[in-house]
């Protein structure tokens, strides 16, 4: 007999939705400048430390300690330790001028508070995460407290434990540092906007365009699937919530298209993962991309867009061409919406025109972007609606908890890649790990840029897309550019080979919650996925030895590189997928490949590369021009045999 919990479930969840909305009104008020106009002069952690302080105690009253149970209230102990949150976080915020001058004489007064956000922390992030990233930062802890003990390049300076504790939690270069200043402003902020796209039938429109676009040609459920997939991920933050929130409507529609369920799982799961690679957002990787390189979000943007579509259009490819050998055909005309009714919908386009405009335009920060962005939301979905139902204004007020609720995840694994920071600073280990992996690849950028790939998708393995950010960009990143690779290449290709995790098992978390929703074998979904993806395990290498594709160099050169990596794009899908204009045979496949990865060589990658480049282009429309003869010449056979 279960005991009773300590407060209900109806007082329980009042409460949480009362913490969760507080929380992004703080974040809203403080992106508004409000405080300013209060006449209230605050340090930014003093803001940061408002924002755990609501979301450390939300995340004990809705997750429970044993994950994946249900409870019909809170019991004692949690809200216990929702009360010492609030207190260790309200006394830090409040107290924090004054808290940040004591670190290094390490007084009780500082400490203590320190040491209760720091392992209530790590507890919120277990029941939000699993075990996996924090035995991580359980493992940077020890290192910063015993790495004097560890032999070679990579010992340490111990630590003082109580010195530690309240640097962690205190010093901007910890909890209260630069991943939790992107999650507390611009994460919240356009996680808002997505939710506000939800709440006034925004999500329903792609989802609705996607379906008018693609339905109505082969294999149209698997272009909805990854136009739909595409479009969610790049505002969301998370690639498994991706597969979970558009593959339940997208994955039994392939399935019933006649996919095999490993595939359409697969596909799905790429998608989705796609997602986090697409700006504006990126799994809110792009704003903290931004602060780590110090350079303007719009930079990033620019940078990542050209290898993020050329990933798309690699999966489109081969999502077309799978329907054509296995002679799938349109989505039932029953099935798709008709164009009257889904064209009501375009005002919801005047909200992504404003955002972009105000960013790169009038250049305003990333989260008064999306403010003003998710305010013409509400206001041309409040005129005029979609399909004939229009939001309440309860509704739209709702969004504010809903927010608080879908962020908090995202706040606590921001405020845990702090303390990794904070260990790297403190103890000198991001400078020996630099060292240390640029001499293990012996100073060749080809070694090294195979060691990091490996390292990446391992230490990516089951952490979110912030996550697995933040940590390769303080381990990996470094190492990259100590040879020489430009920063923001090395960042995008650590960002790149990370979310591949996703993808590869034998820990592809995005690859098996498809095949969980497509009743499919989750290796199989698994290694179907890294062969969709493929593209994202190739375009990484090639943007770092020829910048061009990131949109760095002279016009001439990105043009050439622009259409030389779409052609090899093609011919690798066509390749991999075994079917161009009919089935190919192994030679074919084999010589598809081949002159597709020769086209795909950005012609500065290296000395003599634009020769390869020439090579991979001629012959390749040499062997498209030949499917085209063939295709057109067997019927002529045909009729001349009759």
């Amino acid at each position: 007999m279960t005991a009773m919990p300590a407060l209900p479930a109806r007082l329980a969840t009042p409460l949480a939705d009362l913490f969760a909305a507080c929380l992004v009104l703080l974040a809203v008020g403080w992106a508004l400048s409000v405080q300013r106009k209060l006449g209230l002069d605050l340090y930014p952690q003093q803001f940061f430390a408002g924002v755990l302080f609501f979301a450390l105690p939300l995340a004990f009253l809705t997750l429970p300690a044993r994950r994946g149970t249900e409870r019909d209230g809170v019991p004692l102990y949690d809200l216990i330790l929702a009360g010492l949150s609030m207190a260790a976080l309200g006394y830090v915020a409040v107290t924090y001028p004054d808290l940040v001058l004591m670190i290094f004489a390490r007084p009780p007064e500082l400490w203590i508070p320190s040491l209760i956000i720091i392992v209530l922390l790590l507890e919120s992030l277990r029941r939000a995460t699993g075990w996996a990233l924090v035995i991580i930062i359980a493992a940077f802890l020890l290192y910063a407290l015993f790495g004097d003990l560890i032999p070679g390049r990579l010992q340490g300076r111990p630590q003082n434990w109580q010195l530690l504790t309240g640097y962690l939690a205190v010093d901007s270069n910890g909890v209260l540092g630069l991943p939790m200043s992107v999650a507390a402003t611009v994460v919240i902020a356009f996680i808002l906007f997505g939710v506000l796209l939800g709440i006034t039938g925004g999500s329903q429109f792609f989802t609705d365009a996607a379906m008018i676009g693609m339905g109505r040609f082969r294999g149209g459920s698997m272009k909805i699937s990854v136009l739909a997939s595409g479009l969610f991920g790049s505002i969301s933050g998370s690639a498994v919530a991706n597969v979970v929130g558009t593959g339940v409507v997208t994955i039994p529609m392939i399935k019933r298209d006649g996919y095999p369920a490993h595939k359409a799982g697969a596909i799905e799961a790429v998608a989705s993962t796609g997602g986090q690679l697409m700006p504006p957002v990126m799994g809110a990787s792009a704003f903290l991309m931004a602060e780590f390189l110090a350079i303007p979000y719009s930079q990033i943007v620019m940078a990542a867009l050209l290898p993020a579509i050329l990933y798309y259009v690699a999966l489109f490819i081969q999502a077309d061409l799978e329907a054509a050998k296995m002679g799938i055909q349109r989505v039932p005309e029953s099935e798709i919406p008709a164009r009257r009714t889904v064209f009501v919908g375009l005002h919801f386009a005047s909200a992504f025109a404003v955002l972009i405009y105000l960013l790169f335009w009038l250049r305003y920060q990333p989260e008064r972007a999306a403010l003003w962005s998710a305010l013409a939301l509400c206001a041309t979905a409040l005129v005029f609606g979609y399909r004939g139902v229009r939001p309440t204004l309860r509704a739209l007020f709702g969004s504010f908890a809903r927010t608080g609720h879908g962020v908090v995840e995202i706040l606590l694994i921001s405020a845990a890649s702090g303390m990794v920071i904070g260990v790297l600073n403190i103890t000198g280990l991001s400078f020996n790990l630099t060292y240390a992996l640029v001499q293990v690849g012996g100073g060749s950028a080809v070694l090294l840029l195979a060691l990091s790939a490996v390292v990446c998708i391992i230490l990516g393995m089951g952490l979110p897309t912030l996550g697995v950010y933040v940590l390769l960009a303080a381990l990996v990143a470094p190492a990259l550019i100590e040879v020489g690779i430009e920063p923001i290449a090395a960042h995008l290709y650590v960002l790149y080979f990370g979310m591949m995790s996703m993808i590869t098992p034998p820990i592809a978390m995005a690859a098996f919650a498809a095949a969980a929703i497509a009743k499919a074998p989750a290796m199989a979904t698994g290694w179907a996925a890294m062969r969709f993806g493929w593209a994202a395990y190739v375009i990484p290498v090639l943007f770092v030895f020829s910048p061009s594709l990131i949109l760095i160099g002279e016009t001439g050169e990105i043009i050439f590189a622009v259409i030389t990596a779409g052609l090899g794009v093609w011919l690798v899908s066509a390749g991999l997928a075994g079917y161009f204009s009919d089935r190919l045979s192994p030679v074919k496949r084999l010589l598809f490949v081949a002159t597709g990865l020769m086209a795909l060589v950005p012609a500065g990658a290296f000395e003599g590369a634009i020769l390869t480049d020439a090579a991979g282009v001629v012959l390749g429309l040499a062997l498209i021009g030949s499917e085209v003869f063939r295709r057109r010449a067997a019927p002529l056979a045909a009729e001349e045999a009759q």
